[in-house]
């Protein structure tokens, strides 16, 4: 049974964190590390709490608002100095559905290396309260991405997934320099150029009953620069190409 570690980029979460760790911890197996970026509204005070009950809950404080991929190398980083070796991305904000963690656990004890918990596999949309617009804006976007970089995959941007440590010490994390949907993008791309194996799972995403999207121009901009700058660099190296793992039907 592999050690996992649940990530949790926070900003401004005292709304929610407390119900996702409730959740989350259900499960006696995981441990959760919480990345905050000085949230003014004192969710960091709210996770100290509880680790003075709970040892499975751990707290990185950052000085500011440093952005999301910033947060995942460092929880990455500080997961392998401690010896885990799964490493699951979910969001504070429950828009991610913390019983479908074991479903991650499972694919990576059985042989995947980057599990992508997708909004839009097998040609379905699993989405709760995103208006039209937004929802064509992530469905173009993820066919976009997936069709620059010939991956065969419906939600490269999907933010619920998980690591085996492995993928995470046989990449270079020093390299990935996206932040937001386009961090999730080369990712996706690195593990896949490193000949590993990538699936995914059906998942149902639900947007956030409180709180504010972090979406904005400059995330979208990087996202749509990113797959022409992963491209051109294979010029310079010759991807070893990862391999798809039972996905499903292909869009």
């Amino acid at each position: 049974m592999p050690k996992p570690l649940i990530i949790l980029p926070t900003f401004n979460e005292k709304d929610t964190i407390a119900v996702i760790l409730l959740k989350v911890l259900a499960f006696e197996s995981f441990e959760v590390l919480v990345i905050d970026d000085n949230s003014p509204d004192g969710t960091a005070g709210i996770v100290e709490d509880w680790m003075k009950n709970d040892k499975r809950v751990h707290l990185l404080k950052r000085q500011g608002k440093l952005g999301l991929g910033t947060a995942y190398l460092a929880g990455f980083r500080w997961g392998l100095e401690k010896g885990y070796d799964c490493f699951i991305e979910m969001d504070s904000d429950l828009s991610h559905n913390p019983a479908d963690l074991p479903k991650f656990v499972d694919e990576i004890v059985n042989g995947a290396d980057l599990v992508i918990g997708s909004r839009y596999v097998n040609g379905k949309i699993s989405v709760v309260g995103w208006d039209f617009r937004r929802l064509l804006l992530s469905k173009f976007g993820n066919i976009y991405a997936s069709r620059i970089l010939r991956m065969k995959f419906s939600d490269l941007t999907s933010g619920f997934r998980a690591y085996s440590r492995r993928a995470l010490e046989k990449i270079d994390l020093n390299r990935i320099r996206s932040g937001g949907y386009a961090f999730q993008i080369e990712m996706a791309y690195t593990v896949w150029q490193a000949g590993l194996g990538l699936k995914e799972i059906p998942i149902i995403f639900t947007e956030r009953a409180r709180g504010s999207s972090k979406m904005s121009k400059q995330i979208v901009r990087e996202a749509v620069w990113l797959p022409w700058r992963l491209r051109c660099s294979e010029f310079i190296k010759k991807p070893s190409s990862g391999h798809l793992l039972q996905t499903g039907k292909k869009f």
